[in-house]
């Protein structure tokens, strides 16, 4: 699999990010909760499925490949999951 080391680069910047996003919420010490795990999932995906984080065109004569998903941060799901747990200042 060409993007193993990615996905394994991916997971733990993330998971820090969804902490520092929630707090601390949505974790049992590191681990994420079954939600907060999702998130983290769909968006080291994304992190992992671009390692340039550019939009860029591959190609040949004949054919090309666009790479236009990066990750640019929340999506809006992933946002509603982890405001979910995030403290907000009154």
């Amino acid at each position: 699999d060409t993007h193993a080391p990615a996905v394994e680069q991916a997971v733990p910047i993330v998971t820090t990010m969804a902490k520092a996003y929630t707090r601390g919420r949505g974790f049992d010490g590191n681990i994420p909760n079954d939600e907060t795990a999702a998130v983290i999932t769909t968006a080291a995906a994304r992190l992992a499925a671009n390692g340039a984080q550019t939009s860029t065109t591959k190609g040949t004569a004949h054919s090309s490949r666009e790479l236009r998903s990066f990750f640019t941060g929340w999506t809006i799901a992933e946002q509603i999951v982890l405001n979910r747990y995030r403290v907000r200042a009154l």
